[in-house]
């Protein structure tokens, strides 16, 4: 079965390919094929290469547009725009979809762009047995009276079978008996009717009751059934049959015909007396409840009436089966088909189909260029549905038939200007032939677009945008913005970062930036220390043809972060660590300096302002340590009973939010007055040794670092200047954020005055309260003879 379905359809799809080609006609290319495909496919089954058996180059698709453009059953396919494939849209129900129509065909309309084709496809859904026969109801009940001759018939109800063709009904089987025999009468769209025909006579003596199963068998392979029981009860004389006074019932029924319309009248007479002879009409088991809602039947008269709205291009003819039947006991039952034909009248209105390609064409485009495509439609035959399609307005374009019927082109007639006019409301209006005309009304809207003349612009020219060191890797920092008065692809604009082999853009290499966006990422993260001040430059370009671009300068300014831990300078032993020896005499006064503690930290500001702390000592009493020098001296004269030896341990920790520590230790030895000068001697040469090596370098440190501060600063001045007022404002409100640590300033706290370690400010500056731009304010000093800073 397959392979006869597949070599069918290798045969139909020749037949149209070779139609497709011969359908070609001036610079729009049309022709039409056909695919058959089983009912119940699964979603994305495959019906047919479209593009393969058109010809067509399935590499341009999707440039030109391929795609179903109008279709009766649009939402069960889908076409692929990379190979041309068509393909099934979910779950197609043969039944469904076209109920008993056979056959079962959906149109399909396929439309290219540039050049315009149109490609009609038609795909035959073939019917699987998936329904088994079923009859309305389960169970039938007959009366007939033992004077029945053999050959008396009986119209049995039909079974029903959605599917279609061979699937569907096709024989029946009665269940063995010696009084009755099946005849089976074929009547074509409505099915086969199964008639029970008496072929002995009944004796109601001999049985009272007649048990039969009708079996209703499709042709399917392999076959499903339904099966109803016939109850029949034998009754008494009732021994002549209703006759029809006419052999054959036809009638021409207009389809606009009013309800309660009198359709025809059938006559029945019987020749038995009594109840026995009056007559009953009514409808056929067999009609179905469409039928029921469409047309009534008047039981005594026979008048058969309009009960429901008639439509021609539903259904153009019915054939419905009347029984005669009288009253009799045991009733007498004739059936007479009655022809109802429709007649067609004008009562659709032409519609309108609108495939546009592009609501908006560029104002540079050549007269006849095609807008869209427009086809017309109705529903009604003959004259009735005929129609012509035609522009209301006086505008330039126009509508130009095809060879295909009822389609056309809309295309321009002249050169267009944008700024006369942006858009265009087009009138379309179709007419049918019929009598009266009926007509439709359709308007579309065409918008003249502008061709690419403007190029993207930033929001700021510079940007300036401050990014706190150790950024994560990868996370967003900030992003620029552009934008261009054109519009659709002409208005997209795509970022890119201005890659130089230059020392000025070696930042760029660990800078990355969104393409669609224009957030702008860091590949690595900064370090205040290494890097304070980088700049980049950004390009946007739209997407028009040819593109335009702009770029801009993005200032990136460092902020600092408590990433660095104090350094301890002194005390520092041979072997590299924060420890040290100190050697004094016993004698010593009160306020003695044994050594000081020297630190620095790498960060500046708050993150580099040290304070000193006591954290271990094994006599509180006898030492103290100053809390912003780092100077320990004595807290009273040693006595006898003092140790010889204290260990201090000194915390070092910096005023960051996060506060980072380092810690020293002192021993401090307690020496006799003889002692301690013999030793003071030795350990001040090497000590001013090695204060003087230790200053050295961090004088060349601290030199270094100014000077890198001063030319931070004058580039810092440079680049502020250059910026509108507004502009620094916004995104600087104190660039005194860079500098060296190895400067040294004083605030005060109520009463009290500190010593701190900050950038940019001279030893002794105190920051004004209350100041939200850090102002320095040099306030009046008192010192010590000692030189140092006391409360």
């Amino acid at each position: 079965m397959e392979q006869r379905r597949y070599a069918q359809w290798l045969k139909e799809h020749a037949e149209f390919t070779l139609m497709a080609a011969l359908l070609v006609f001036g610079a729009v290319a049309r022709a039409q094929i056909q695919y058959s495909i089983s009912e119940e496919q699964k979603n994305g089954a495959a019906v047919g290469n479209i593009a393969k058996d058109l010809g067509i180059d399935h590499r341009t698709l999707k440039e030109r547009g391929f795609r179903i453009v109008s279709t009766s059953g649009e939402s069960m396919f889908s076409v692929n725009q990379i190979d041309g494939v068509l393909y099934v849209n979910g779950k197609i129900d043969r039944e469904e979809v076209c109920e008993r129509s056979t056959p079962c065909l959906i149109n399909l309309k396929i439309a290219l762009e540039n050049p315009l084709e149109i490609h009609y496809v038609t795909v035959e859904i073939l019917d699987i047995n998936d329904h088994a026969p079923s009859f309305q109801e389960s169970e039938m009940h007959l009366e007939i009276g033992e004077s029945a001759l053999p050959g008396a018939r009986f119209q049995l109800e039909a079974a029903r079978d959605s599917d279609s063709g061979s699937n569907s009904v096709h024989h029946y089987k009665l269940s063995h008996n010696d009084n009755f025999r099946l005849e089976v009468k074929d009547r074509g769209e409505d099915g086969k009717i199964p008639i029970l025909i008496l072929q002995k006579p009944l004796d109601r003596e001999v049985i009272r009751n007649i048990k039969l199963q009708l079996i209703a068998v499709d042709g399917g392979k392999p076959a499903k059934s339904g099966t109803m029981e016939i109850t029949i009860n034998v009754l008494d004389i009732n021994d002549n049959f209703p006759v029809f006074t006419k052999d054959v019932y036809s009638v021409m029924l207009s389809e606009n015909a009013p309800i309660g319309t009198t359709v025809i009248q059938v006559n029945a007479t019987d020749l038995d007396e009594g109840p026995n002879g009056e007559i009953v009409y009514s409808f056929g088991k067999s009609v179905n409840s469409k039928v029921r809602k469409l047309f009534d039947i008047n039981t005594i008269t026979g008048e058969i009436t309009v009960k429901g709205l008639l439509d021609y291009e539903d259904k153009d003819s019915y054939e419905i089966d009347i029984q005669a039947s009288d009253k009799g006991l045991i009733p007498m039952i004739t059936d007479k088909s009655v022809t109802i034909k429709i007649v067609d009248v004008n009562d659709n209105a032409p519609e309108i189909e609108v495939t546009s390609f592009s609501n908006a064409i560029p104002e540079d485009s050549r007269p006849g260029t095609t807008v869209a495509l427009i086809s017309v439609s109705d529903l009604d035959s003959g004259l009735n549905g005929k129609v012509s399609c035609s522009l209301e307005d006086d505008m330039p374009f126009k509508l130009i038939p095809s060879s295909q019927h009822s389609i056309y082109s809309l295309v321009s007639t002249s050169l267009l200007d944008r700024e006369t006019k942006f858009q265009y409301d087009i009138t379309l209006v179709a007419k049918d032939a019929g009598q009266p005309s009926l007509s439709s009304v359709k308007t579309i809207t065409v918008l003249i677009s502008d061709v690419n003349d403007n190029s993207p612009e930033f929001s700021f020219s510079p940007y300036a945008f401050y990014v706190m060191e150790n950024n994560v890797p990868g996370k967003l920092l900030f992003s620029v913005s552009a934008s261009d008065k054109d519009s659709n692809e002409n208005a997209i604009i795509s970022y890119q970062i201005w890659r130089e082999n230059t020392e000025e853009n070696k930042y760029t290499s660990f800078i990355n930036i969104n393409s669609e966006t224009g957030e702008i990422y860091a590949l690595k993260s900064f370090d205040f220390e290494t890097t304070k001040t980088f700049q980049f430059h950004v390009l946007a370009s739209d997407s028009g043809s040819p593109s335009l671009s702009s770029n801009v300068t993005v200032n990136v300014f460092i902020l600092d972060q408590n990433d660095n831990v104090p350094v301890i300078l002194y005390p520092v032993s041979a072997n590299g660590s924060a420890e040290g020896v100190e050697e004094i005499p016993r004698n010593v006064n009160a306020g003695h300096l044994v050594t000081k503690v020297r630190a620095y930290d790498a960060d500046i500001g708050y993150n580099g302002w040290l304070l000193f702390s006591l954290q271990e000592v094994s006599e509180h009493s006898l030492f103290g340590l100053d809390r912003y020098t780092g100077q320990i001296r004595t807290l009273r004269s040693f006595t006898e009973t003092d140790e010889a030896q204290h260990k201090l341990l000194i915390l070092v920790k910096d005023n960051g939010n996060v506060s980072l520590s380092a810690t020293a230790t002192v021993i401090v030895k307690v020496v006799e007055p003889k002692e301690a000068f013999a030793a003071s001697d030795v350990k001040n040469a090497v000590k001013d040794e090695e204060e003087n090596d230790a200053t050295f370098y961090l004088i060349i440190t601290l030199g270094s670092v100014s000077v890198l501060f001063v030319i931070s600063i004058i580039v810092l001045i440079v680049m502020q200047c250059s910026k509108s007022t507004d502009y620094s404002s916004k995104y600087l409100q104190d660039t005194n954020y860079d500098g060296t640590l190895c400067h040294s300033i004083q605030y005060r706290s109520g009463d009290k005055r500190y010593m701190l370690v900050g950038p940019r400010m001279s030893i002794g500056s105190t920051i004004a309260p209350g100041s939200n731009r850090n102002t320095l304010v040099i306030p009046d000093r008192r010192r010590r003879d000692s030189g140092e800073v006391r409360e």
